[in-house]
């Protein structure tokens, strides 16, 4: 069982290509790939790559929440291909998949620089029975809801499939779902840890910022919105679904911090569509300077040194048709950002 060389890469896309069912998948973020020999002879080649997502079966099993998730997926990894060549040995699967189980537990930190604790796979039962996975003591965890993702969205298909996971050590499930991740687990920048004076000081932040919504049918405030928009993202929420996730996360205590809508007993939580309405529609010059004076009273301590950075909004041009460009700051130390200004 070896790593695929780079002098390899043609020949292994083709032959997965050629017999797997899916075809070959394009490698995008840490993606590994394998492939067993017999001593000139190609026998079978796997492909791990990112996790899922959301997989409902696999977060049961670790017992996660969204609130952990989102920052902990780095830690599993997804076998997204598994191909025995025609002309292989019977009964090989099983012992291929412990070899690739073994191997990867030293192969991904060396080459992606963190741990990796768990191992997935979907199996089509329209297809397969996950046989291979089952003898390989592959725990078969559920199965989906028969979702596909399109680009940004999830489409019904009435295809689910079985899910199948493999700890790669007896601590995996724990160290996942713990409260705090082991410092040694962790990869990229990390999230924010919000306190309570962090909830209670954020709707105040927005108080003074316009709400470009019309009086009429207005549920919730706009500073109770933005603060809970704003504090998914500083703890890793990417995009509108996954902060409106976040939010029904949340205990009524901390509900209450944002102050949030309370009404017949219970806290209304806004719905992806007024996020999604307030964030389009809120002056951002407003909104930046609010973020800011926020940033400096409870960002923490000073920056040493400055990081500065151009990017070109992919799609966006101004009133005179030109695409337009924003400077952004961020802080050496904190990662914090400090500020974007469309240069003028």
């Amino acid at each position: 069982m070896d790593i695929v060389a780079e002098a390899d890469e043609a020949r292994f896309r083709a032959l997965m290509q050629a017999h797997h069912y899916l075809g070959a998948l394009r490698p995008v973020g840490e993606t590994v790939h394998y492939v067993a020999r017999h001593r000139d002879r190609w026998l079978a080649l796997a492909v791990f790559s990112a996790p899922a997502l959301k997989s409902g079966p696999r977060d049961r099993w670790i017992g996660w929440d969204r609130s952990l998730q989102f920052g902990r997926l780095h830690l599993v990894s997804n076998n997204s291909r598994f191909l025995i060549l025609p002309d292989a040995p019977r009964n090989l699967g099983s012992r291929v998949l412990s070899l690739c189980a073994r191997r990867i537990v030293h192969d991904w930190p060396a080459r992606f620089g963190h741990e990796i604790l768990l191992l997935e796979t979907f199996v089509d039962p329209a297809r397969f029975h996950g046989t291979v996975y089952r003898a390989a003591n592959w725990i078969e965890a559920g199965l989906t809801r028969g979702f596909a993702r399109h680009g940004q969205a999830y489409v019904a298909n009435a295809r689910p499939k079985r899910v199948f996971l493999l700890p790669l050590s007896r601590t995996a499930r724990s160290r996942l779902r713990a409260f705090r991740l082991d410092p040694r687990l962790q990869h990229g920048v990390p999230r924010m840890t919000l306190s309570v004076e962090h909830m209670e000081t954020l709707p105040d932040c927005f108080r003074d910022i316009d709400d470009p919504r019309r009086k009429a049918g207005r549920r919730h405030t706009l500073p109770s919105v933005l603060a809970l928009a704003t504090a998914a993202v500083l703890c890793g929420m990417r995009g509108y679904k996954a902060i409106k996730e976040w939010v029904d996360d949340l205990k009524p205590s901390e509900l209450r911090r944002f102050r949030v809508r309370f009404r017949e007993g219970r806290h209304e939580r806004p719905s992806e569509w007024v996020i999604r309405d307030v964030l389009v529609r809120v002056d951002p010059a407003q909104l930046d300077a609010a973020l800011r004076a926020w940033q400096e009273a409870h960002g923490g301590g000073r920056d040493t040194a400055l990081a500065i950075d151009g990017k070109t909004m992919r799609g966006a041009v101004d009133d005179d048709g030109r695409q337009t460009h924003v400077l952004g700051i961020v802080g050496h130390e904190s990662a914090a950002p400090l500020g974007q200004k469309k240069p003028s």
